[in-house]
């Protein structure tokens, strides 16, 4: 089936053009661009899908990301490739970066096909490490990071009784990888994409561009309508991953048409790249003025500041990532000078600041 060129705007005055209205059922490809598929798969949580593409080649198809390592997943690729593919084969993987959701089948379409997956060495190797089994003294660092955030000890411990999540949700990874480095061209479905990586959202994540034909593949680093989730993470607690993302995004107004066909990993394919970009730095720049508003009257724990940037209820999954997104425009603040931290007799790191 391929999809009609429907113009879709977010609002009377946005800027940015979906493709289509509504997105096709989970397990039913649809062509976006000659040659190349797009695959929605469900997802266990509140953003409840993923957007796969599936390119074709001479041999069989090159697959850009794969789903949540699951059982209904995996029950869907089953019918998606006896039903959907003529009968031909994943015969190489694409994975832009190391969540679950866009690498958690990868082990497993390995095993059936043995096909080569292509992804950046920091993607490949963060990936690996988030699949070691947690010790007592990284259980202790974890504990000690989220302490200094002021969460109480319930609350910790309600975090990292999460246990291994991640290893619940993929299905490992071949043995060896081909490694992917901005700048690389990639060969892909009888078109040339040029590799561009950037750091925030997962330490390189990998987005491609093909310039002839205006199509761009962005991942999770920009999608419409919803912002990708920029964190730190326990293992780097002071890093800047904004200062990361919005050098990406600044990276990706000046090498990528303006009015490419963004191919994003969750909600509908659109056009209005740089509009996007314009809207994403906007959304981080009022978040960074919320909290110096708020550190301005009185000096805040990282706790104290989440529900400053989240106006709702947040479960123990929630909490880690809405921390991690907080700290992220913290030590932004902090890099930049606007922010000051002091280490309380409680060992809570609490922060101080002026406006703009």
């Amino acid at each position: 089936m391929h999809l009609e060129n429907t113009t879709v705007t977010m609002s009377s005055s946005s800027p940015i053009r979906y493709l289509v209205p509504e997105p096709p059922a989970f397990g039913e490809p649809v062509e976006v661009a000659p040659g190349v598929l797009w695959l929605r798969l469900p997802l266990p949580y509140a953003l409840d899908h993923i957007n796969l593409y599936l390119f074709e080649e001479a041999d069989g198809w090159t697959l850009f990301d794969t789903g949540i390592g699951d059982d209904v997943s995996k029950a869907l690729w089953e019918e998606v490739l006896a039903t959907r593919l003529g009968g031909r084969p994943i015969v190489r993987v694409v994975v832009s970066h190391y969540h679950p959701d866009h690498v958690g089948l990868a082990g497993w379409l390995h095993e059936r096909f043995g096909m080569p997956l292509h992804m950046a060495q920091a993607e490949y190797l963060f990936s690996k490490v988030q699949q070691q089994p947690r010790d007592e003294a990284s259980y202790a660092a974890y504990a000690a990071f989220y302490r200094q955030c002021g969460l109480s000890d319930e609350a910790v411990e309600q975090v990292l009784g999460r246990g291994l999540g991640y290893l619940s949700r993929i299905t490992g990874l071949p043995p060896a990888f081909e490694r992917l480095m901005a700048g690389d061209t990639l060969r892909m479905g009888g078109r040339d994409w040029r590799v561009l990586t950037g750091g925030g959202h997962s330490p390189e994540q990998v987005m491609l561009y093909c310039e002839r034909d205006r199509l761009f593949l962005s991942a999770d680093q920009v999608l419409a309508h919803i912002t990708p989730n920029v964190s730190v993470f326990t293992m780097q607690p002071n890093a800047d991953p904004l200062a990361l993302f919005l050098r990406s995004l600044a990276e990706l107004r000046a090498e990528v048409d303006a009015d490419v066909l963004v191919l994003p990993s969750h909600r509908l394919p659109f056009r209005g790249l740089h509009a996007r970009v314009a809207q994403l730095e906007e959304h981080h720049a009022h978040r960074c003025d919320l909290i110096l508003e708020a550190c301005a009257a009185e000096a805040q724990s990282c706790k104290d500041l989440i529900p400053v940037l989240f106006h709702r209820a947040l479960d123990p999954h929630q909490l880690s990532f809405a921390v991690g997104e907080a700290l992220a425009h913290i030590n932004h603040l902090v890099a930049k000078g606007t922010l000051t931290p002091e280490r309380g007799a409680d060992g809570v790191l609490r922060y101080s600041g002026r406006q703009r």
